[in-house]
């Protein structure tokens, strides 16, 4: 008899710490942002836009975060690969979902398995990688 070890999903509470760790290093930064926060299976969690940060960092939050998800990879790893002939050229556009090359997403884990996904917008790409990537800590 075989035992495998399941990790367990992401929680509304995991959800809610990550949407506040993201917004607390991006208030540090003074950088409004949006910030999503999906499960395994790609649906919402929680959601937060800073009242005061561009209407269309909600969108691109959320297609970080799917993108990070989908290739279970920083979405900051990915950019190169979808210049003129890099391996997923014709991604973006190939699937009904869209999917964003721009860091600022990322993949989250427990115990070794992909649980969900972050996507912070809102500031330089290199800043919401730098968000994201420091709200994923609070879980570790």
């Amino acid at each position: 008899m075989s035992t495998t070890t399941v990790a367990a999903p992401l929680t509304i509470e995991d959800a809610e710490a990550l949407v506040t760790a993201a917004r607390r290093a991006a208030e540090a930064a003074d950088v409004t942002v949006s910030v999503t926060v999906l499960d395994a299976g790609g649906h919402l969690l929680a959601f937060r836009r800073d009242d005061r940060a561009v209407l269309i960092s909600g969108e691109t939050s959320t297609r970080k975060a799917y993108t990070a998800l989908q290739l279970n990879a920083p979405t900051a790893d990915l950019v190169d690969a979808v210049q003129p002939g890099g391996l997923f050229h014709t991604l973006p556009t190939a699937l009904d979902r869209p999917l964003l090359f721009i860091a600022g997403g990322v993949p989250v884990h427990r115990d070794g398995r992909l649980i969900g996904a972050i996507g912070v917008g809102g500031g330089a790409p290199e800043q919401d990688h730098g968000f994201a990537t420091e709200a994923v800590k609070v879980l570790a």
